[in-house]
């Protein structure tokens, strides 16, 4: 298998796969005191804008295009 038609396989799997799995996001806020520090974490599962995902698809299949040609 040719590397860019490899790479157009990954990058198409991962446009699909966006979709779908959202992605962990993590913050933490807090203030510090002193020696005292008081704060706050906060988990967040955010997923991919679909216009993203789109151009990922895209880009993916494309690459594959060019793979196979050359």
């Amino acid at each position: 298998m040719k590397a860019l038609m490899l790479v157009g396989v990954v990058v198409l799997v991962l446009g699909v796969v966006s979709f779908f799995v959202p992605f962990p996001h993590s913050e933490h806020h807090g203030v510090r005191m002193g020696d005292a520090h008081v704060g706050v974490t906060t988990h967040d599962d955010q997923k991919v804008p679909p216009v993203a995902s789109i151009v990922l698809v895209v880009v993916g299949a494309g690459l594959m295009i060019a793979g196979r040609k050359s």
